[in-house]
């Protein structure tokens, strides 16, 4: 139970919360960026999530962060574990805070997604995160923090690897373009012209739902964790805005459930386009007749009339795209193509 000092404290860092989410939004401060990477840039290596991981996975991330010319920096909560979590929600927090601080730091890198990272949205540091623009990336259950951290400081974080992702020539190659060169990239799905990946052209082929173009700010990340901080101050304003989604392992009906909860919660109807991703392992429920994926994005988005497209080469993919959340981007729906019309970095 809650002291009448500690429950004062609280309502008073509630408040100061909200205001400065509105101030963010009210002042149209959503283009906050970071310094690009160079060679021999820190990278502060962090596990806000889940704790399923091993001290070899550990090395396999600091030597995939050597390999991009960086230097690797391990959070002093890095090992800890609480249950399914790795550490208690103030201490991997306190991580964030204290690489934000950091000025030897100029990127920070989960280690792997899985859950919690919700958890530990009420206790960042915002004005120290504000007052330090850097580079934050990750997928999965990382969106919780790109989404948050975005919402509440204006700073561009990025929809791109974790840790023990792929660190393929693909993916690697993004990383760069965006995060180091600073490009403003074009994103499409891969073109495979030889009969061995005639699957993966099949699985590849984006499907209008929707035809046109449309300019806004990308937003977007795992469906799931997004359904799940709607309504929170950690949902950056949608207003004009280009979301993404993706998702794995859920049955038909779930995802239609979590896109329901958008539709109901009043999310659709601010959109300027929308993009869905890849629904990687997710199937019909056995036990009883099912929609289809695209039947229920029909359902749902098409009514919209906004430029919209599914089968995006974004998700739980072995090239995991570095997408900055928040700049302006174009999109071509009957193409399948984002446009970026900003550096994402400075």
């Amino acid at each position: 139970m809650l002291t009448r000092r500690q429950f004062i404290t609280h309502c008073a860092a509630t408040v100061a919360l909200a205001s400065a989410s509105k101030s963010v939004m009210a002042a149209g401060r959503y283009d906050l960026k970071a310094a690009r990477l160079h060679r021999g840039a820190g990278v502060g290596l962090i596990s806000p999530a889940s704790a399923a991981f091993e001290r070899e996975d550990v090395d396999v991330v600091v030597d995939a962060v050597r390999g991009l010319g960086l230097v690797p920096y391990l959070a002093p909560h890095l090992s800890d574990r609480y249950g399914y979590l790795a550490g208690k929600d103030l201490d991997r927090a306190a991580d964030i805070n204290h690489f934000f601080a950091d000025p030897k730091i100029a990127a920070l890198l989960p280690i792997r997604g899985g859950w919690g990272c919700s958890r530990i949205l009420p206790y960042l540091d915002y004005q120290v995160i504000r007052k330090n623009p850097k580079i934050i990336v990750g997928f999965s259950d990382v969106t919780a923090l790109i989404l948050g951290i975005h919402a509440q400081t204006g700073l561009v974080t990025f929809h791109g690897p974790n840790g023990l992702t792929s660190w393929r020539t693909d993916p690697t190659d993004y990383f760069r373009r965006v995060l180091f060169a600073g490009e403003k990239v074009t994103f499409e799905n891969q073109k495979d012209s030889d009969d061995a990946n005639r699957l993966m052209q099949v699985k590849n082929r984006i499907q209008t739902i929707n035809p046109g173009k449309a300019r806004g700010r990308l937003i977007g990340g795992n469906l799931s964790v997004f359904s799940g901080i709607v309504g929170s101050p950690y949902v950056p304003d949608l207003k004009g805005a280009i979301l993404f989604l993706e998702d794995t392992n859920e049955n038909i009906y779930r995802i239609d459930r979590l896109i329901t909860h958008l539709k109901l919660a009043g999310v659709f109807k601010q959109l300027a386009g929308f993009i869905f991703g890849q629904c990687t392992q997710c199937l019909p429920d056995a036990d009883y007749g099912s929609l289809t994926l695209e039947e229920v994005l029909q359902d749902h988005i098409k009514p919209l009339g906004i430029p919209a497209w599914s089968g995006a080469q974004i998700g739980h993919l072995e090239t995991i795209l570095t997408l900055p959340i928040g700049t302006e981007v174009e999109i071509d729906a009957n193409l399948g193509k984002i446009q970026m019309l900003e550096p994402a970095v400075i």
